[in-house]
């Protein structure tokens, strides 16, 4: 595993999210399913790529809620133009560590970024969101799918 290490500026997002715990992952989809019919009222759209984030509170050991925050969302240049009953969010600029994933088990990758990758790098988690870029090369459900996951990273304090 060997990540791009990148400084991201701030993104701001429209779409819509819900509270789930870790095992509700149907909600995912549904959520995904009232997102993209909704996707063409995004009037200043960056790009066609869609953004999965998720926001985790994190305890004070730590390690995350069982509860956090998903998106289904879409990068714009502003907030000038917003459809209703749908919210906006800023993911703040920092650091990021970002692994290309392939394929179908996102669980898989992100089991081997925490245990493999993070323990060795030099970095920690920081308390950001995290999310999932989905461009050209993302193909629901197949097994040669690609997307971009960002991992937001600080430096481990000596």
């Amino acid at each position: 595993m060997n990540p791009k290490i990148l400084e991201v500026s701030e993104i701001k997002v429209i779409g819509l999210s819900t509270t789930i715990k870790m095992h509700e992952h149907h909600k995912i989809v549904a959520l995904w399913k009232q997102f993209m019919p909704r996707k063409h009222e995004l009037k200043t759209l960056v790009s066609e790529e869609l953004i999965a984030m998720q926001i985790f509170n994190l305890q004070k050991n730590g390690e995350p809620d069982e509860d956090f925050d998903i998106w289904a969302c879409a990068e714009v240049e502003d907030f000038n133009t917003m459809p209703q009953n749908l919210k906006s969010f800023i993911i703040p600029s920092g650091k990021y560590a970002v692994f290309l994933h392939r394929g179908m088990n996102a669980s898989l990758t992100y089991q081997n970024i925490m245990t493999e990758w993070l323990p060795n790098s030099g970095y920690v988690i920081d308390d950001r969101p995290h999310f999932q870029v989905m461009g050209q090369t993302y193909k629901n459900g197949s097994p040669d799918s690609e997307e971009d996951f960002y991992v937001p990273i600080r430096l481990i304090k000596n």
